[in-house]
């Protein structure tokens, strides 16, 4: 069972779905506005999003009801929702480690997952924020949305209810942690290319080689192979 609220406004969907947590037998229940005043990113970064343009969505789902380590929990959750974005267009829809959802090269979406325990229970919360129709970036030179990006108009209700059952559907039935990995690497952002990262306010060339199964990244560099967590390196794109 899952069910799905809205609200006009909110300040982040992320701290307010605790509201609507009223339905102990409800293993999903989401929560998503199109004028959120304070979203969050991962690791206290903010996600500024023009009113009526874009979705603001968290679901909350049971710890109990995932059998996946928290690392594979956000693969998974990346690729549902990658793959959810790739069904409306014929365009390239990649995740750029750990979370972000890039499409033709821009950043449309991104993703904070949060465990928390609320009402006596412990959920994993996902907090998605995704770019559907504002037009313009001025002070975000990688940003997107998915009309800018593709020309589509979607009809955000239709978006968002959606995506949701896509969701419920995907960690109702849960891939495997080999399948997961498998995808999450075959749709990573920049990966077997030369790119430019920071490290350290330096700047270094590197190739993506893969993601692995604890949560790091492995890039290639003249002097070999280097792993890094989130926050260790940016990727300049």
């Amino acid at each position: 069972m899952s069910e799905l609220f809205y609200q006009k406004e909110c300040s982040s969907t992320n701290d307010e779905i605790s509201q609507v947590l009223l339905y102990p037998e409800s293993n999903f229940v989401g929560l998503y506005t199109f004028n959120q005043k304070k979203g969050r990113g991962q690791y206290g970064n903010s996600w500024a999003s023009e009113p009526e343009q874009n979705l603001a969505y968290s679901v909350a789902i049971k710890t109990d009801s995932i059998s996946l380590t928290d690392f594979m929990f956000n693969y998974y959750t990346a690729t549902a929702i990658r793959g959810f974005l790739a069904k409306f267009t014929d365009h390239e829809v990649k995740i750029k480690w750990p979370n972000d959802i890039i499409l033709k090269n821009k950043k449309v979406g991104g993703i904070l997952i949060e465990k928390k325990k609320l009402n006596t229970k412990n959920y994993f919360i996902i907090g998605a924020g995704i770019n559907v129709l504002q037009e313009k970036f001025d002070e975000i030179s990688n940003a997107g949305s998915f009309f800018t990006q593709t020309g589509k108009r979607l009809d955000l209700q239709n978006f968002t209810k959606d995506l949701h059952s896509f969701l419920v559907e995907k960690f109702k039935n849960l891939a495997s942690e080999k399948e997961i990995l498998d995808e999450f690497n075959l749709n990573l952002f920049r990966k077997d290319k030369i790119s430019v990262f920071e490290i350290n306010g330096k700047q270094q060339n590197g190739i993506i080689r893969k993601a692995d199964e604890k949560g790091e990244i492995w890039i290639e560099f003249e002097d070999g192979l280097q792993s890094f967590y989130h926050k260790e390196i940016k990727l300049l794109y």
